[in-house]
């Protein structure tokens, strides 16, 4: 099952496994069984406190699967299949912890997990190719070993279909909890903590509350807010980053390979690479915070307020607003309702859901090309529905989507209604814009590829705003609105890519450097100080920044 390299690695990183574990498996006669067994003695055999061994009263468990077994205690960790793919982490990651290495949380967070009261039993649905579940995994994972009070167990949707048809589950992770379910999509360690333990939220709220004004506070943690977050905190001024989600749209973004020296990656990987470079300086990152308005100084020199949802509010000398942007949605009847139970975003996470099912992909530029491509390998049938009256997507891409013998395309076709049996999508109609004819397709699924939208919806009658929602910004990344920059794909510029974000954050961050020390500071009576910056330093003029690698 592992290769010689792999072999190796793991063989690196059991060498933290300071207390014994049992490999329990359940099996039957089935290949995947012989796999998962081939694959659990691989691993026992690479290390003296690592065992393998067969479950004799395995019952009416899902096989194969096995838990790992802290031996002598009831720390555990379940899984339901053979977590390769994306999940090999999340395998790695629960045999060093139930092995007694501690999990990579906070120690805010780990209390607050221990203090969890209740049985809390979670399950949740995966598929390895998906880039979103090795979080949620991870996640509860940890928890599970840091609380004894809480179980899980990841399951691989496509090796148990029936399990996953009998659950109604259309979107992946689905987590389920004591047999309810919990959530859908990505979701933090810290986010479950907040669902789990709603008093969390309170207190976070309380310490953000408590913090002294910053001198750059970045809203929005993906490319462009990390950068211009570790470009702020190189120059010692006081930054902090609030985000929903550290990564932002990278984290659904499945292959990256036009990051410049970068030749391959993958956006979940590129997102924790980010964050762990801005946690080497000092960046308050409070994360799980949406932003809800905005109000700018009153003065030359004084203080702005970003409110956040969870009711706690923030002062800053300068802002960089790094919102990024959502999934564009069709607007129709239908489309919210049926949202994860058929409507689906990401064919790379949801796809292998709909094996032997007819889908349509809406979008027939390069997203929605490559998802039909993408698709087609696993589902039955794909309609690709295009609204204007030629693809948009390369011609390379066009001559596989015209190789594909299950793949149909229609141009010139409006969406008009998601259509569904109050559980899941049946169907969609659409307008043949040329005649004006009604027509009905029938599918299971649905996956909407129409581009972006602007996270600028909160800036309305704040900042100046583009006709596409996006924020204005001149050359400097400066908005409209003295002491506020933007960057990323919230803003004007003309290409939304990973690498452009990743400079236009340092442009903001040196922008609004340069704004602070040219700008006389207003001092809580009112009247301005003498000195350029919070922190006392006298700066005549703008710092160059040293290259970095």
């Amino acid at each position: 099952m592992l290769d010689a390299n792999l072999t190796e690695q793991l063989k690196g990183h059991l060498t933290k496994v300071t207390r014994p574990i049992e490999l329990v498996a359940s099996l039957d006669d089935s290949p995947k069984s012989l796999e998962l067994w081939d694959l659990l003695t691989e691993i026992a055999a690479l290390s003296d406190n690592v065992a393998a061994v067969r479950d004799k009263d395995a019952g009416a468990q899902r096989r194969p699967s096995f838990s790992i077994n802290r031996v002598g205690t009831d720390v555990s960790v379940g899984f339901a299949g053979i977590p390769m793919g994306h999940e090999f982490t999340s395998l790695v990651l629960a045999l060093l912890q139930v092995g007694g290495h501690p999990p990579a949380v906070s120690e805010v967070t780990a209390e607050a997990i221990e203090q969890l009261e209740g049985e809390y039993h979670f399950v949740t649905y995966m598929s390895l190719s998906c880039q979103n579940c090795p979080d949620v995994v991870q996640a509860l994972n940890a928890m599970s070993v840091l609380n004894s009070n809480i179980s899980h167990v990841a399951v691989d949707g496509a090796v148990f279909p029936d399990e996953v048809e009998r659950q109604k589950v259309m979107a992946v992770p689905t987590v389920l909890l004591n047999g309810e379910t919990f959530g859908q999509g990505r979701m933090t360690v810290d986010e479950i903590v907040a669902k789990l333990d709603t008093g969390a939220v309170t207190r976070e709220a309380d310490r953000i509350d408590a913090l002294e004004p910053l001198d750059v506070l970045v809203v929005g943690g993906g490319p462009a807010g990390a950068s211009a977050s570790i470009y702020a905190a190189r120059k010692g001024i006081a930054t902090g980053v609030v985000a929903e989600r550290f990564g932002g749209q990278v984290l659904d973004t499945m292959s990256i390979e036009n990051l410049i020296s970068v030749p391959s990656t993958e956006g979940p990987k590129l997102a924790a690479a980010l964050e762990a470079h801005v946690a080497e300086y000092d960046v308050d990152v409070m994360h799980n915070q949406r932003a809800t308005r905005l109000t700018p100084a009153t003065e030359s020199g004084g203080l702005a307020t970003v409110e956040l949802a969870s009711g706690a509010t923030l002062q800053a000398r300068t802002v960089v607003l790094s919102t990024g942007a959502s999934w564009r949605l069709m607007g129709v009847p239908g489309e919210q309702e049926y949202r994860n139970r058929g409507v689906a975003f990401c064919p790379h996470c949801d796809g292998p859901l709909y094996k032997g099912k007819r889908v349509a992909v809406i979008g027939g530029g390069n997203s929605g090309a490559e998802a039909a491509i993408d698709l087609a390998g696993m589902v039955s049938e794909v309609t690709l529905i295009e609204f204007d009256d030629v693809l948009r997507a390369d011609e390379v891409l066009q001559a596989k989507l015209a190789s594909l013998a299950n793949l149909a395309v229609i141009t010139g076709a409006r969406t008009t209604e998601v259509l569904g049996d109050d559980t899941s999508v049946t169907g969609l109609n659409y307008e043949d814009r040329a005649t004006g004819e009604l027509h009905r397709v029938e599918l299971e699924g649905i996956f909407v590829q129409i581009g972006l939208v602007p996270n600028t919806g909160w800036l309305k009658g704040t900042v100046e705003l583009s006709p596409r929602g996006e924020v204005v910004i001149d050359d400097r990344n400066a908005t409209s609105v003295p002491g506020v920059f933007a960057a990323g794909d919230c803003t004007t510029v003309p290409y939304k890519q990973i690498v452009i974000a990743l400079g236009a954050g340092s442009t903001a961050a040196l922008s609004a450097f340069d704004h602070l020390i040219r700008t006389p500071l207003v001092v809580e009576s009112g009247s301005v100080g003498d000195d350029t910056r919070s922190a006392g330093a006298e700066v005549a003029e703008p710092v160059a920044e040293p290259v970095m690698a």
